[in-house]
């Protein structure tokens, strides 16, 4: 699974400049790449190193398959918690180095309970059900990208701000076999972000960070958990959520799944973290050989 902080990464350097407000002294200059660079920095943490800043969203999952009406399948509540560190390099300049963590819930639609089996509708078989538990996702941005110097991506009207990122996904799956270009098995999907704010949080410098909403979608082939065997057809997930001010904003659900499932998810791994991104489909890998160990649920 692609995840906010990976796609988020590359609004922080593939971008273009819309129209800037006026700057005056206490105010970022959007127009200035080190200030974008700061507002980016922002959105995506804090310009504090190690201050932490957490992620929190929840929507719905559906199927979409032809001839057929699409199925609400279950609700989703995910979460990342994340940290920056401010790094240099000799030609990109200053940049951060961010290190998250992320969990993705899957909920019974009409209950909101935190799935442990599903019955898949189409084969009518139960299956074990496996939650997203990423850790690490990390990435590094600098003031000087592949495309130039730091810019802000977004839309400024008003006082708020609001910033949309497309990414379609196509490389071989981490659980698909030698002959992928040749018979299938691509892993194939869509994340489709947008970010909003107030564009007094995210332009004064004397705030750490931004205050950020966010909305998330993401269209993809079926979870390998669900054992659809080749089926065709798609799985789309439509959420929103926001940077939360504190812990306690987190909903109760999640709170509880992290104190009783994931604790080492209540804050972001190290700052010098530099282990290899984790993705729902290789965390699935690990844990069908074994080299994870999921929790156990009644």
């Amino acid at each position: 699974m692609t995840t906010i902080s990976r796609i988020a990464a590359r609004v922080a350097t593939v971008c273009a400049l819309c129209a800037a407000p006026l700057a005056f002294a206490g105010q970022l200059n959007l127009d200035n790449p080190d200030d974008a660079f700061t507002a980016n920095r922002k959105i995506q943490c804090s310009t504090v190193d190690g201050e932490q800043v957490t992620y929190w969203w929840h929507g719905r999952a559906y199927s979409r398959r032809q001839g057929e009406k699409d199925k609400l399948l279950f609700n989703v509540e995910g979460m990342n918690t994340r940290q920056c560190t401010t790094i240099s390099d000799p030609e990109k300049g200053e940049g951060f180095h961010l290190v998250s963590r992320e969990i993705l819930l899957y909920k019974d639609a009409k209950t909101g309970e935190v799935l442990s089996k599903w019955e898949n509708p189409w084969t009518g078989e139960e299956v074990d059900v496996l939650h997203v538990a990423n850790d690490p996702v990390n990435f590094t941005s600098y003031k000087v990208g592949r495309f130039g110097p730091a810019k802000f991506y977004g839309t400024e009207n008003g006082d708020r701000w609001w910033m949309t990122s497309t990414i379609p996904l196509w490389y071989p799956n981490v659980l698909g076999g030698d002959f992928q270009k040749q018979i299938g098995g691509t892993y194939h999907a869509t994340e489709m972000f947008n970010f909003m704010g107030d564009l007094e949080s995210l332009l004064d410098t004397d705030t750490n960070t931004a205050d950020v909403q966010v909305g998330w979608v993401r269209m993809s082939d079926w979870l390998p958990w669900m054992m659809m065997d080749g089926r065709e057809g798609v799985i789309y997930m439509h959420t929103a959520g926001r940077k939360i001010d504190s812990w306690d904003q987190m909903g109760d659900t999640m709170k509880a799944e992290i104190e009783t499932h994931y604790p080492t998810y209540a804050s972001p791994p190290p700052a010098d973290d530099d282990r290899k991104n984790e993705t729902s489909w290789t965390y699935y890998k690990k844990v069908a050989e074994g080299t994870i160990t999921p929790p156990e649920r009644d």
